[in-house]
């Protein structure tokens, strides 16, 4: 398989690609203070939800699970589940967010190298977002916030070692690009959720 002649790694090839897109949709989420209150914060979850319930086909694709060790058990959509439950999220909305998210189809195994980039991505700005729900809604990694725990190797430690699998890829430049695109697909079906979920005055949804 012919290696790309561009000089940038994979990962940043995907992170350049991806920056403004990314800036605008974390700006966006700040905005709407989603850590003011338990509604606010359920529709962060439910966006959560969908994100992870789209993304779980690329967790479970046995060609990507060649590639990336331990993949699966990457996945964080039973802990978004979990903490789902904790904040009492009726289960109608559970089931509703979670169908949207499976409709959602991905093509093939590099579009699903973009997904991860995205959804891998999210675990280091997870850090920040912990402290907010610690700090304003009096949650954890064991109760309500159990999606945002850190890996037991340390974020920063385990986002190199999955950047360093990325960039150890043998793709080509139309590879390259499927994946680009759908780490971006990714990105705009976040950012449709929070504007669905997250952008206008919330009611509480417990069950």
């Amino acid at each position: 398989m012919p290696q790309t002649t561009d000089s940038e790694t994979f990962s940043l090839y995907l992170k350049n690609g991806t920056s403004a897109i990314h800036e605008q949709l974390d700006k966006r989420i700040m905005q709407l203070n989603p850590f003011a209150d338990n509604a606010h914060y359920q529709g962060f979850l439910r966006m959560q939800l969908r994100l992870h319930a789209a993304g779980e086909q690329v967790y479970q694709n046995a060609q990507l699970n060649t590639l990336i060790p331990e993949l699966k058990q990457r996945s964080r959509l039973n802990a978004v589940l979990q903490d789902c439950v904790d904040l009492n999220i009726a289960t109608e909305l559970q089931q509703h967010d979670q169908q949207l998210g499976q409709q959602f189809t991905i093509t093939d195994s590099y579009a699903g190298l973009g997904w991860l980039y995205t959804i891998e991505g999210s675990t280091l700005g997870a850090a920040m977002l912990l402290k907010h729900v610690k700090n304003s809604l009096n949650l954890s990694e064991t109760f309500g916030a159990s999606h945002m725990a850190a890996h037991s190797d340390g974020r920063a430690t385990h986002w190199r070692e999955f950047k360093a699998i990325l960039d150890n890829l043998d793709l080509n430049d139309l590879q390259r690009k499927q994946a680009l695109d759908a780490a971006k697909q990714a990105f705009y079906f976040v950012t449709e959720a929070v504007e669905e979920l997250m952008g206008t005055e919330k009611k509480e949804v417990t069950g």
